[in-house]
C-alpha cells in the first residue's frame, strides 16, 4: 500500500486566517494540521497526502526581515522533514509570491521537494524562473481549487520520485532547462508541419516562442509648460545621507518619497546614491546628476515651467522585475495625479 505523502503548506497571514494587511507584520509560526487555506489543500490531497503542519508568515515580515524569516522557515522544515513543501498559491500578490519563492528555495536547500503556484507576472515568478517549480495561476484566488489540484498533482509525482515531463505537458512554467531527447521527426519536417497548419488556419504550437514587448501609448504633450507643475522621479537609488530609510540597493519592492519643498538643489552633504548597478562616486559628490532639482529650479525661476512638485520619488531600478516595476510605476503615477502634477521627469541610470 502506498503511504500518504507528508506535506507542509506555507501561506501568508491572510490565507492563514490571522488577518489582512494590518497583520502583515507577524512573524513565522507553525500551526498543527489544517488552518485557513490549508483546508482546501487537504481536500485536494484527499487520501494521497497528509498535512504535517501549516507555516504562516506575514508578507511584510518576510519581505523586510528576510534573513530572520528564512532562518525560521528553514528550522521548521528541518524539524518536520516533509516529503514535499507546497507554497501558496500566491496568484498575483507580489510580496506573497516572493515569500513563496523563498520558502521553496529554503526547502530545496534542505534537499526537500517544493512546488508553488502564482501568476506568470508575479515578482516571485520573475525573480527565480529557472530554480522553482511553479504552476501558473490566474490573478485572484477565485481559481484556488484549480491551482491547488495542479500543484498537488506535481507534488505527488515529485515526492514519489517520478520524473516530470516537459512544462507544456505537465502544466508548470518553463524553467529554461534543455534536455536531449528524440522528437521522432527532424526539424525541417516539424517546421513544414507548422507552416502548413498556419496556412490552413489550424492551431499549432511553435517551438520558438516569441515574447513581444508591451507597447505603451505615449502621453499627450503638455499644452502649456509655463503653467505646469513638474515632478522628479529617479531609479538611481537616491537616499538621504546614511540611508536611514534602509532602502535596498537592487531588486526594489517599494519606492521612497522625500520632500524638497524648501530645497533649491541637492547637496552631497545630505544625499547620496545607494545602487548596485553603477559607480556611485560622482553622484555622491553631486546628487543632482540623478535627480536634477537645481536645473528644474532654474526653469521654474525663469518661468519656463509653472513649478516643481514638493515631493521627489526614488528607488534603485537595477534587477527589479518588470511586474514589480509596473506596480511601483502605477502607484507613483497615481500619487502624482492626485497631487495635481502635469508632467514628470524620470531620470534613469
Amino acid at each position: 500500500m502506498i503511504q500518504p505523502v507528508r506535506v507542509v503548506h506555507y501561506v501568508n497571514q491572510f490565507f492563514g486566517g490571522i488577518g489582512g494587511e494590518e497583520m502583515a507584520h507577524v512573524g513565522i509560526s507553525l500551526a498543527d494540521g489544517v488552518v485557513g487555506a490549508s483546508r482546501a489543500l487537504q481536500q485536494a490531497l484527499g487520501t494521497q497526502g497528509t498535512l504535517l503542519g501549516t507555516l504562516i508568515g506575514g508578507d511584510n515580515y518576510v519581505s523586510e526581515q528576510r534573513a530572520e524569516a528564512i532562518a525560521a522557515i528553514t528550522e521548521h522544515l528541518h524539524n518536520l522533514r516533509p516529503d514535499v513543501v507546497i507554497a501558496g498559491p500566491a496568484f498575483n500578490a507580489g510580496r506573497y509570491g516572493l515569500a513563496c519563492a523563498e520558502v521553496c528555495k529554503a526547502a530545496q536547500t534542505l534537499g526537500l521537494n517544493a512546488v508553488t503556484g502564482m501568476h506568470p507576472e508575479n515578482p516571485g515568478t520573475l525573480s527565480y524562473p529557472s530554480e522553482l517549480l511553479i504552476v501558473p495561476t490566474g490573478v485572484t484566488s477565485v481559481e484556488m481549487p484549480t491551482a491547488l489540484a495542479a500543484m498537488v498533482r506535481l507534488a505527488i509525482k515529485l515526492s514519489r520520485g517520478e520524473e516530470l515531463g516537459p512544462a507544456q505537458v505537465e502544466g508548470y512554467l518553463p524553467r529554461g532547462l534543455r534536455r536531449v531527447y528524440d522528437r521522432q521527426r527532424p526539424g525541417y519536417l516539424r517546421a513544414l508541419d507548422m507552416l502548413q497548419a498556419k496556412l490552413r488556419g489550424e492551431a499549432f504550437v511553435t517551438e520558438v516562442p516569441i515574447h513581444a514587448p508591451e507597447r505603451v501609448t505615449p502621453a499627450t504633450p503638455i499644452a502649456d509648460l509655463a503653467r505646469a507643475t513638474m515632478a522628479l522621479v529617479t531609479t538611481g537609488g537616491l537616499v538621504r545621507k546614511g540611508n536611514p530609510d534602509k532602502q535596498v540597493s537592487s531588486n526594489a519592492t517599494r519606492y521612497y518619497r522625500h520632500t524638497v519643498a524648501e530645497l533649491r538643489s541637492l547637496s552631497g552633504n545630505d544625499w547620496e546614491a545607494y545602487h548596485s548597478g553603477y559607480f556611485n562616486h560622482i553622484v555622491n559628490s553631486n546628487p543632482n546628476y540623478i535627480l536634477p532639482l537645481n536645473f528644474l529650479r532654474d526653469l521654474e525661476e525663469e518661468g519656463s515651467i509653472g513649478g516643481v512638485y514638493e515631493w521627489i520619488y526614488a528607488l534603485p531600478g537595477v534587477s527589479t522585475p518588470v511586474a514589480v516595476s509596473k506596480r511601483l510605476g502605477k502607484s507613483i503615477a497615481e500619487d502624482l495625479q492626485a497631487g495635481g502634477v502635469h508632467g514628470c521627469l524620470l531620470v534613469a541610470t
